[in-house]
């Protein structure tokens, strides 16, 4: 598993499929998935891009790893792109 040093979420939300990788800080209350590597299955859309004025910030999605989906709705600038 390769942890960056920096991340860069896609500019453009992930669809299904698209494979990520979990970047997010140590305080977080899901950091136990810090660095998992996985697809996304399923795509959420809120409004809180409208709140945020970034609209990608209304992006949540599930991810698959080790062929189990995580009960966790991670947000977009929760995930990196994985190169395939």
């Amino acid at each position: 598993m390769i942890v960056r040093d920096t991340f860069n979420p896609a500019s453009d939300p992930y669809q299904p499929g698209d494979k990520v990788q979990v970047y997010i800080s140590k305080t977080d209350p899901d950091s136990e998935h810090h660095g998992k590597e996985g697809i996304i299955t399923d795509v959420l859309q809120d409004t809180l891009g409208d709140e945020t004025g970034r609209e990608l910030d209304s992006y949540s999605y599930r991810i698959e790893t080790d062929g189990k989906e995580i009960d966790v709705w991670f947000r977009h600038r929760d995930l990196v792109p994985v190169s395939q």
